[in-house]
């Protein structure tokens, strides 16, 4: 099975190029990868889940007969590029030197669209196959993962038996992902006038007296629930704090919020760790004459396939076939849309995909064509595994 390698680095290099952050939206990027796989002789459907933001999903049969449903997955949004002097490089120049290619997107995850697009057009050019392949090209990824959500709701995936998700973890087999909850702590008092304190209530000390008791409660988390060998232990980050006006320094609010990213492993119940914030907000507002509410703005539930799973067991022989060295496992620090394909669709993920796995949102982005080039063939390998129902 041939890769057509000058094919696919230019095919990335004209995704790199497309600024697809999410104000701009995904069309254009869409358009290209839609457009390619039309060029592949394939029937992309396009959806737009969201105006300017569009999934791309197309279904390879095989030709050879009835057999499983494999689902290659990725992204088309980028994160913005921050600040543009932090770059030495243009963000989008998809500029190649030195057997690197970089630009915003080039490792998350522009490269594993083009090495799984380009992969199964491998597959197909080498004749018939059992069963069939479903390339999933979704949009807002980085955001509240609209794509995997309206591809669950739809039955897009209704078939699937099991899903490699092309994100960069640097080689690493990653069949588990942390959890994450987004946590609003909303603190209601009485606006008054600064100078008046005693006709007002203030949210502030409480709101004050959440964030210094956060430390407490994430240790006590920590206490509870293991660290997983994996993706490290359970971390409840209090990353947003708000409450009243700069312009208006004399006037006590009426309300302030806290908002939390809580991050979890196998085995941790979100629904406890929400209880365990509601009771440290009802503590810190005891006495002051101000109410507190809870509210889960996102519940993503750590991801834990079993390695001997087909995708998995299948995708580590293909890397150790390929690769001629033995699978490293590892885990997904953050969530990806497959832990929506989990949740939503209860699909079997796993994640596997060319770049570094710390290099992602940072000033100088770059995957190197090699790697691009590895996880490619070891997709076609991976996918001729499963389809064939061989270990």
């Amino acid at each position: 099975m041939v890769v057509d390698d000058a094919g696919m680095i230019d095919f990335l290099r004209a995704l790199v190029r497309v600024r697809s952050v999410a104000e701009a939206g995904e069309s254009e990027a869409a358009a290209l990868v839609a457009g390619q796989m039309r060029a592949f002789g394939w029937s992309p459907v396009v959806t737009e889940v969201a105006p300017r933001r569009p999934n791309v999903i197309a279904r390879v049969d095989g030709g050879g007969g009835p057999g499983p449903v494999l689902a290659f997955e990725g992204h088309t949004d980028v994160v913005t590029e921050g600040d543009a002097s932090a770059w030495s490089v243009d963000p989008y120049g998809a500029e190649l030197r030195d057997g690197r290619i970089y630009g915003r997107g080039s490792a998350d995850m522009k490269s594993g669209l083009a090495a799984m697009i380009y992969a199964v057009a491998a597959l197909r050019a080498a004749g018939p196959f059992p069963g069939s392949v479903l390339l999933c090209v979704l949009a807002d990824e980085e955001g509240m993962m609209l794509g995997a959500k309206h591809a669950c709701a739809s039955g897009a995936l209704r078939g699937v038996d099991g899903v490699i998700v092309c994100e960069p973890e640097d080689g690493e087999i990653c069949a588990v992902a942390k959890g994450a909850l987004r946590l609003r702590v909303s603190i209601t008092g009485k606006m008054a006038h600064g100078a008046m304190p005693s006709h007002g209530r203030n949210p502030l000390p409480a709101a004050g007296r959440v964030l210094a008791g956060a430390g407490a409660l994430q240790g006590r988390l920590q206490d509870q629930y293991q660290a997983h060998e994996h993706l490290g232990p359970v971390y409840l980050t209090p990353t947003v704090a708000a409450g009243g006006a700069r312009s208006q320094l004399n006037v006590i609010p009426g309300t302030a919020d806290v908002y939390f990213d809580v991050r979890t492993v196998p085995g941790a119940s979100h629904p406890a760790i929400v209880s365990d914030v509601r009771e440290l907000a009802r503590r810190a507002c005891a006495g002051d004459g101000v109410d507190a509410t809870v509210e889960v703005i996102d519940d993503r539930p750590p991801v834990d396939t079993p390695v001997s799973h087909p995708v998995v067991s299948c995708l580590a022989a293909a890397h150790t076939a390929v690769t001629g060295s033995a699978p490293v496992y590892g885990g997904v620090p953050g969530t990806t849309d497959g832990t929506i394909l989990t949740r939503d669709a209860g699909l079997a993920t796993v994640v596997y995909g060319p770049g570094g796995k710390w290099i992602a949102h940072q000033a100088d982005e770059f995957v190197t064509v090699a790697e691009v080039q590895r996880c490619a063939r070891v997709y076609v390998e991976a996918a001729r595994r499963f389809l064939g129902g061989c270990p």
